[in-house]
């Protein structure tokens, strides 16, 4: 009923936080193991050949009604004229569709985007409703960003402008194609600061950040957790696998935490802050800085427990422990918008990416948590998720001297009510098993008076009648005269 002797730490390698195609980037779950990069290229080619082999039997059904079309010309004689009609109505159905599906596959131009924008009669929600006051705020400090720029500045918020009517356009995509969208124009316009408008490496961080902030403050709205995905659904799981897990406690990660410093304990508290924060941002950037304020907050926790600098290894068991312990809203929804809409270069290189691969790990971790990942026993561990009983608390020699008496008092409390639902719990087995052994007890005592009453079976005999007395009949007995005495005679 207790942890085992022999611990064994969570421990991740670190080229296991790498993308899996070696090119030294850091990878995501999201993305099958791959970084940004690699997951693009990856994605490209599989649609590329989805869309070669869509063409391929196109084009072969295409080629099979032509030649049918061929060997019925010969037998139907004066009906070839109308048939032929039909035939060529019905190839050019076809031919009007394999176009339909090779253009949807394309990447449109600007041409066809502005003529998609002169056709749409009705205009897009986003666009009739007034700016919030965020929206104004963060709309003026990106155009005042942008003068520093001068000539660059104009043609990147012209590029920002185009690529937002456009999205605006394309709600009834798929929120993986406009993520693909977001993404292509982050490379490109990072590709024209760097080529064309010869801007320094250090500026055109600087000018992405803002972009990113400037687009996804007026996207957020319809990109993340939309409706169409399974994120709420993801979201609502991982909360009450969390809710379920709230008795794990740090030595069962074996946290080098200790929570009894007072600076530890702040530093765990700003921790669960600032996932918790994560969610009221807008922008992928500002929920990016959350998480690697919350990891800056763990390493420092860790290195004053330890008086030494923190490892990895310590680092990813106190973030899933902060994870339980904050049950962050909406965590997957977070980490899926963070996915797919932030720069991708930051989730590549950098703390931000690797803190934020170590969150994707930690998320990971909680759904496939088991007994054996917390070095304790099936039973332990089912006693524990289904409520039956909780881990023994803090003994109360161990708190130190400036711990709240109430405190002491709360946990001294739990435990005896631990311990009196622990011996209820063995009252309530051993009288179940004392019933069920008298039940048994009753069963067979029937049975074996049931075998020897049908082995020698009882038989009653009828009641027989009584021997008369030899002088019944008299009734005068009592006028006898009464019975001779033997006398002695001497001889």
């Amino acid at each position: 009923m207790s942890l085992k002797s022999e611990r064994r730490g969570i421990h991740v390698d670190q080229s296991e936080l790498l993308c899996k195609k070696g090119c030294g980037y850091y990878g995501n779950p999201a993305w099958q193991g791959f970084c940004s990069k690699c997951w693009r290229e990856e994605y490209h080619k599989a649609r590329q050949k989805q869309i070669q082999e869509d063409w391929e039997l196109a084009e072969r059904l295409q080629r099979e009604e032509e030649e049918a079309y061929a060997s019925s010309q010969s037998t139907q004689g004066a009906q070839s004229l109308t048939f032929s009609k039909f035939e060529e109505k019905k190839t050019n159905e076809k031919t009007r569709k394999v176009t339909t599906v090779k253009k949807f596959f394309t990447a449109s131009s600007r041409a066809g985007a502005k003529k998609e924008l002169q056709e749409t009669k009705t205009p897009s929600p986003s666009i009739n409703r007034q700016a919030s006051i965020e929206t104004d705020r963060v709309s003026k400090e990106f155009i005042e960003f942008l003068k520093t720029y001068q000539k660059p500045g104009q043609d990147i918020y012209k590029q920002c402008k185009l690529f937002l009517d456009t999205m605006n356009h394309k709600r009834d995509l798929s929120i993986e194609e406009q993520s693909e969208c977001a993404q292509d124009f982050y490379q490109n316009v990072a590709e024209k600061l760097q080529t064309r408008w010869k801007v320094p490496p250090e500026k055109v961080e600087k000018a992405m950040d803002q972009i990113e902030r400037y687009i996804m403050t007026r996207q957020y709205k319809y990109v993340f957790c939309p409706e169409t995905t399974d994120d709420e659904k993801k979201d609502l799981a991982v909360q009450k696998r969390i809710r379920a897990l709230h008795w794990v406690t740090p030595q069962m990660l074996c946290v080098p935490v200790n929570e009894e410093i007072p600076e530890v304990s702040d530093m765990v508290v700003k921790a669960i802050t600032d996932i918790i924060e994560m969610d009221s941002k807008r922008v992928p950037r500002e929920k990016l800085a959350c998480i690697t304020k919350c990891s800056k907050h763990i390493f420092n926790a860790i290195k004053i427990t330890k008086n030494e600098p923190a490892s990895a290894d310590d680092f990813l068991p106190t973030l899933i422990y902060i994870v339980l312990k904050g049950n962050p809203p909406r965590l997957q929804s977070n980490i899926q918008y963070i996915t797919r809409f932030c720069n991708p270069s930051r989730l590549m290189t950098g703390e931000d990416g690797y803190y934020f691969t170590n969150l994707c790990c930690a998320v990971a971790f909680i759904e496939k948590l088991d007994a054996q990942s917390l070095n304790l026993s099936q039973e332990d561990f089912d006693r524990y998720m289904s409520g039956q009983t909780s881990p023994k608390k803090q003994e109360s020699e161990s708190w130190s001297p400036d711990t709240c008496l109430g405190v002491k008092q709360m946990y001294k409390n739990l435990d005896l009510l631990s311990q009196l639902n622990e011996r209820q719990e063995r009252i309530v087995s051993e009288a179940k098993k004392l019933e069920k052994d008298l039940i048994d007890w009753t069963d067979g005592i029937t049975k074996e008076v049931q075998d020897i009453v049908e082995k020698y079976p009882l038989e009653i005999k009828p009641k027989s009648q009584a021997l008369a007395a030899i002088d019944s009949e008299n009734v005068e007995n009592d006028k006898l005269p009464p019975p001779l005495q033997p006398q002695v005679y001497a001889g």
